[in-house]
């Protein structure tokens, strides 16, 4: 079983020996906790891959300790871009923009463009700042399985395929960052997280920015694709005010003290998984704010399940 070490100065030290020697670590952040190694050595990028059976086009998020790194990343960074970093980092907000020579095509799975963050927890920053060099941390479990917010999650997931834990606590947010691309003439809201459109928009409205109304093309940032954050238990998304499609089957609330809810959301599928429980009804929350995050993973957990009826009262297919 992987060693799990203190957020305090040993700790952190051992964590930070074990990224210098091109080991992988549990890296504990605001919004989960990652799989981190260093991003300017490839061969450890490839172990993040292969811990997690991961697509290698399929990009990682590279973590910095403060703002001005970013331009040690970027071709350029634009306006609005500099405006979103200025008000939300640290924080979870990752930013995608256009990657200089310097930066692991491994890392952006083959892309020129790179996605970035600060992330807002103390041990992570230790960590990035005594390393000297970026993070890559996707999150520290099985590829499109349920997000770890808690040292003993990834422990549970990884065991001896990750060197280091550090245990910095729960994670205070609980679902990943939003991640905004800076690359086109209008941002878009590629993955929506705490950071709400809401939030953006009144920081972008300013500036004589709007936001793209829908992300438009492939999948080209973590967190797009259609399955993922998927327990074993079925999910049965149920919109409020509609009858439960599976009247003998547990209920999981999710339409109310929506903070509360992202917090514990990923520890209260686990736990269905843990008790066995094979169909759970869940009721959404609303639509907007940080239920836009809530329900974004919902939908993507219960795929291949109707998202766009939300099971009102219908069969559901299978859970694949």
């Amino acid at each position: 079983m992987s060693r799990i070490v203190a957020a305090d100065e040993l700790g952190i030290a051992q964590a930070v020996e074990a990224l210098r020697r091109g080991g992988v670590i549990g890296l504990p952040t605001e919004t989960v906790y990652g799989l981190a190694a260093d991003a300017t050595n490839d061969e450890a990028l490839r172990r993040v891959f292969a811990v997690k059976d991961r697509p290698a086009t399929h990009p990682l998020i590279v973590h910095v300790a403060d703002a001005p790194q970013l331009d040690a990343l970027a071709l350029e960074v634009s306006d609005s871009c500099r405006v979103l970093t200025t008000h939300a980092w640290p924080g979870p907000l990752t930013v995608i923009v256009h990657a200089n020579d310097t930066v692991s095509r491994v890392a952006t799975g083959g892309r020129d463009t790179v996605a970035v963050r600060v992330p807002a927890h103390r041990a992570a920053l230790a960590i990035i700042t005594q390393l000297g060099r970026p993070l890559a941390a996707p999150s520290a479990n099985r590829f499109g399985e349920v997000s770890p917010t808690s040292a003993r999650h990834v422990a549970d997931d990884l065991g001896d395929d990750v060197d280091v834990i550090v245990d910095g606590g729960d994670c205070a947010v609980g679902v990943e960052s939003t991640i905004v691309d800076c690359t086109t003439p209008q941002p878009e809201i590629l993955r929506p997280g705490a950071i709400t459109a809401e939030d953006i928009a009144l920081l972008l409205d300013p500036h004589g920015v709007a936001l793209a109304s829908e992300p438009t093309g492939e999948s080209r940032a973590p967190g797009m694709l259609a399955r993922h954050y998927a327990p074993k238990a079925r999910l049965h998304l149920v919109e409020p005010g509609s009858p439960l499609p599976r009247a003998t089957a547990p209920v999981l609330d999710c339409s109310h003290d929506l903070a509360s809810v992202a917090r514990t959301l990923y520890g209260s599928l686990r736990d269905l998984d843990q008790r066995g429980v094979q169909e759970v009804n869940v009721l959404m929350p609303p639509p907007r704010g940080l239920g836009h995050a809530i329900r974004d993973r919902l939908q993507k957990a219960a795929f291949p399940a109707r998202v766009g009826s939300l099971n009102r009262g219908g069969p559901t297919p299978p859970h694949s």
